[in-house]
This record gives C-alpha cells, structure tokens and sequence, in this order.
C-alpha cells in the first residue's frame, strides 16, 4: 500500500509492516496504527509513522545510543499485553522533541516506546515512579549551555 508520510514523502510499505498499538498514544488514543522507518542511514533515528494521519510522525531512537544506563522495568501486563516470550523480540525507543540546533535535541525518557517487533504490537509506557523525566539531551551540553538553560527556567 501506498502511505503519505510527513518526512519521508510517499512510500510504498506492505501490511507486515504495520504496528499495532491497541490502546493508540498518549493523546492520541485514536491511532492504533503505524509503521516503523528509518529515518538515517546508520540506524540510530527513526519515524513512527502513522499510517491514517500523515502529519502524525515521532522521530524516534534507540535510548541505548545516548543513555548507556538507562533502565526500563516492564510489567508483567504489559508483556502479556505486548505478547512478548523473549527479550531479543522486543525494541525500545525514545521519542525526540527535535529543536533547531539539532545538539539541542531532547528524549523522552519517561516514555519509551516498547514494540514487539514479532507481534507487530507497541504500547508507550509511563514510568511514573522513575528518576527519568521528558526532556534529556541527547548531546552533551557545554557548561555555558547549561547555565543559559537552567537560567531560562
């Protein structure tokens, strides 16, 4: 099938490459559909395209690139949930909040994105009780940079 896509034009991806999201995205529960793409060439970036709203995409990472120790506990529903039976079937992302210079770019930490790469089947978690928080550079930042930032708050 043919799917608009809001960075990548038009594209040509097959049913098997649909995912799955039952209960759709935070603030966006009606979307329940979406694809997986790179977005670079070296995949560390990529797009969660849906495939209803073509203005729907999140630039995504693998959180494992820029945060060597972060750590995500999945619940036992949520496997049962996601239908997942070994570690290695299961992809964790971070959705970006993308600013202009790129170096300022942030994660999400405190919502990765959890997809059964399988099953075809994701789900964004909240971490509620955890010590991450919504905007983490994904770059070091200088000590002049941190200062002007913590100054802005």
């Amino acid at each position: 099938m043919q799917l608009q896509t809001k960075h990548l034009g038009v594209l040509d991806i097959e049913n098997e490459q649909i995912l799955t999201f039952e209960n759709g995205l935070p603030a966006f529960e009606e979307e329940t559909a979406f694809v997986l793409l790179p977005f670079s060439s070296d995949e560390v970036f990529f797009i969660l395209q849906s495939i209803h709203t073509p203005d729907l995409a999140f630039v995504m990472t693998d959180p494992f690139h820029f945060f060597n120790d972060y750590q995500v506990e999945v619940s036992d529903s949520v496997i049962e949930q996601l239908d997942i039976e070994k570690q290695e079937d299961v992809a964790l992302f971070t959705v970006l909040n993308l600013q202009d210079p790129f170096s300022e770019t942030t994660a999400n930490l405190q919502a990765p994105v959890l997809i059964n790469m399988v099953e075809k089947k994701g789900k964004q978690l909240i971490l509620s009780d955890s010590p991450y928080e919504r905007k983490h550079y994904i770059f070091s930042q200088t000590s002049e940079d941190s200062a002007q930032q913590k100054g802005a708050r």
